[in-house]
């Protein structure tokens, strides 16, 4: 999913060439973000465009060669005069005045030459991984390197016009991997190869025969000491591709100020983003005293402040962390709390009288990426998470100003992962101390995934247990919701520690963390009479969660009620379709009770006869310390619920673990009755556990 979509787009005609640009936000101030070499498009500024269109209006567009421009057919018109014009007509097309310019590699070049030559036109050049038309560059760029005939192309041997129109993805592929030298960069290349695809070794060729053609502007040493406005300097030391003393050159001629990013390869904007979002809205601000933070509101009294974050995949990260919240109220009476949430939580917590900050809003929707990557009762978890990385960068930025315009005592992150891993990767960029729940360590490869997806959930893992090792401080406190027996005995991946032996070195456990534990509902009669359950009645509550992903299973559950209700005509059956899936799609028989957001939900599943639901974790563990009878659905190729959430039931003997895929109408109706009328030996779950998490939490206020 996309984390944000242009308000507006369209193309411009120059020379018989369109070129397709988009416009994101509406701020007072303009960023262009221009295009880097043809074997890109305008989508590799992915993680700059969410967050800069917040405060500024924001244009991109894909440069002729790639992405939805044109792609002439003449050498000539990939001109580096044809390139420069093409900017002035997107800008002028999309009445973006005087800007500010971001450019990436070979757009590091047309902004210092519109800033050089048009410095009407450039208010500030952010130049990230820039090439350049002085300084040094590596062999393999020269012009008799690229024509001339290799036997058996090897390494930048690849960088040749026959090779590239005889193998081009080869070429691609070796090409993406030195722009991303950094380690655990395997999204990134990923990415890159598919933007790559968008092009062909015969444009691509085109446009490195073109740079033989002289410019009518003064490229030289000259044109870059000319440079008036405010520029960013932005460069790898590990740079592949343009030489780190070209950038250091291009800084010292035009007075930039030269950040580099130690270990960063070719694109630290797309590799580091946090990094480097950080460095361009800093420059910004000082240079050009545009995107300045709002005064920090003052204080009342001495009461701490904390920013509580609870993961929006499901309602039961909120139940939890409300739970918490109330307990730590306790030991703090005076504590404030805001929660940087998003929908559905936020119902949850505007229903429990929770104040929601404000920059909430601004989040990009993780429940609807997920909702978007799921298929038929099927969710690839992991590979969804990786997909999710133009959110969660998003999402961080939004989290970082929000911890920049006030000062918190205390950031609590529920499986919050964006705080999680930028925090390790860049820990200046702390800005609290930080509590950080989990209720799970390490990804799992599933098996449809085969070899491929074990080296990439090994690299995950692996680099996050170097972020842990590495810089230990950064989570002030690590807390598991479970006991030890709850972390699952596998192993990280290939060469890396055992789960079980990791964990307890880098985590305090708190036992399990309900909403509330059903020990505290009074007794059952009591509960059933309070919800408005009759004596004579067998209630069967069937839920599916916060999102929408569930409702291939409560269709097929509704298909095998008319079975369930001739064998047990005195169950009643009530759906909770939750607040993402329309009650009224389901097209439920006669007979069955639609709810949609019901915010006690863990009161009715402990006073149930019957539960059926998925997988998810707080909603299993509410019935098995309720001792409610249950069906459970983990969705397909879900390695938390599949591994993590299953070993945790096995371990209470809780539920009835079925698969979707094999389970007919008939065969869920079976499962059913036999629920009913099977005894309940369930290990008991321990209540405690949100009060033993808020005296680890208070020692940090």
């Amino acid at each position: 999913m996309r984390a944000k979509l242009p308000s507006k787009d369209g193309f411009v005609a120059r020379d018989g060439v369109k070129l397709y640009w988009e416009v994101y936000g509406d701020g007072e101030q303009t960023i262009v973000f221009l295009p880097p070499w043809s074997i890109a498009h305008s989508r590799i500024y992915k993680a700059q465009l969410p967050y800069f269109s917040q405060r500024f209006r924001c244009i991109a567009y894909d440069g002729r060669g790639n992405g939805k421009s044109g792609v002439p057919d003449d050498v000539a018109a990939y001109s580096f005069d044809n390139y420069l014009a093409d900017a002035l007509a997107v800008m002028d097309a999309t009445d973006a005045g005087q800007a500010i310019l971001i450019g990436l590699s070979f757009a590091g070049t047309l902004a210092a030459m519109l800033a050089a030559h048009h410095p009407d036109r450039v208010k500030a050049a952010i130049l990230v991984g820039t090439a350049a038309t002085i300084g040094p560059a590596y062999p393999y760029a020269a012009p008799q390197h690229f024509l001339a005939r290799h036997e058996r192309p090897d390494g930048w041997d690849k960088y040749n016009r026959e090779y590239w129109l005889t193998n081009y993805p080869d070429f691609a592929d070796y090409f993406v991997r030195n722009i991303f030298s950094e380690p655990h960069s395997t999204k990134q290349i990923e990415d890159g190869l598919d933007w790559a695809g968008g092009t062909s070794g015969d444009v691509l060729a085109r446009t490195v025969l073109a740079r033989t053609i002289p410019s009518v502007h003064d490229v030289s040493e000259t044109a870059y000491r000319n440079i008036r406005c405010p520029v960013l300097v932005i460069h790898g030391d590990d740079d592949r591709i343009q030489p780190h003393a070209r950038a250091k050159l291009v800084a010292d001629l035009t007075g930039a100020e030269l950040a580099t990013i130690p270990g960063g390869g070719h694109n630290p904007a797309g590799r580091f983003p946090a990094k480097c979002n950080t460095l361009i809205a800093d420059f910004l601000r000082r240079r050009l005293g545009v995107a300045e933070p709002k005064p920090k509101p003052a204080r009342s009294g001495k009461a701490k402040r904390v920013l509580y974050l609870s993961s929006p995949i499901g309602l039961g990260h909120g139940r939890r962390d409300l739970a918490i919240a109330r307990e730590l109220r306790k030991l703090h009476p005076d504590l404030e709390i805001d929660w940087l949430a998003q929908d559905p939580v936020t119902r949850l917590l505007v229903a429990n009288g929770e104040r929601i900050h404000p920059f909430s809003a601004r989040l990009a929707s993780e429940s609807r990426h997920i909702e978007l990557e799921a298929g038929e009762h099927e969710l690839h978890c992991f590979q969804a998470i990786r997909r999710m990385d133009e959110v969660l960068i998003a999402n961080f930025m939004t989290f970082q100003d929000a911890v920049t315009e006030i000062d918190y005592d205390l950031v609590i992150a529920d499986e919050a992962w964006d705080v999680d891993h930028y925090w390790h990767e860049h820990p200046e960029l702390k800005r609290a101390k930080l509590a950080w729940f989990t209720d799970f360590v390490g990804y799992l490869p599933m098996p449809a995934g085969g070899a491929g997806e074990a080296l990439l959930t090994t690299d995950y893992n692996a680099e996050m247990i170097e972020h842990v090792e590495r810089h230990p401080g950064v989570r002030d406190r690590a807390i598991f919701v479970g006991d030890p027996g709850d972390v699952i005995p596998r192993s990280f991946g290939d060469g890396l520690p055992e789960i079980r032996d990791w964990m307890p070195k880098h985590f305090e456990f708190a036992g399990y963390i309900a909403g509330e534990h059903p020990s505290s509902f009074g007794s059952r009669d009591e509960l059933r009479r309070a919800l408005g359950y009759r004596p004579d009645q067998r209630v069967c509550v069937v839920t599916v969660g916060g999102s929408a992903v569930g409702a291939h299973l409560i269709r097929r559950i509704l298909q095998g009620w008319p079975i369930v209700k001739r064998r047990a005509p005195e169950l009643r059956m009530i759906v909770v379709a939750g607040p993402r899936i329309d009650p009224l799609s389901l097209a439920a028989p006669a007979g069955v009770e639609l709810r949609g957001f019901v915010p006690d939900l863990d009161r009715h599943l402990a006073a149930c006869d019957l539960a059926v639901v998925q997988g998810g974790l707080t909603t299993c563990m509410e019935l098995t310390a309720a001792a409610t009878p249950f069906l459970y659905f983990p969705l397909k190729n879900h390695f938390e619920q599949n591994f993590h959430v299953a070993h945790r039931l096995e371990r209470y003997a809780a539920g009835r673990r079925m698969a979707f895929a094999a389970s007919t109408p008939e065969m869920i109706a079976d499962a059913m009755i036999s629920a009913l009328h099977s005894p309940v030996r369930f290990k008991p779950v321990e209540a405690g556990g949100a009060a033993r998490a808020a005296g680890m939490l208070s020692e940090l206020i």
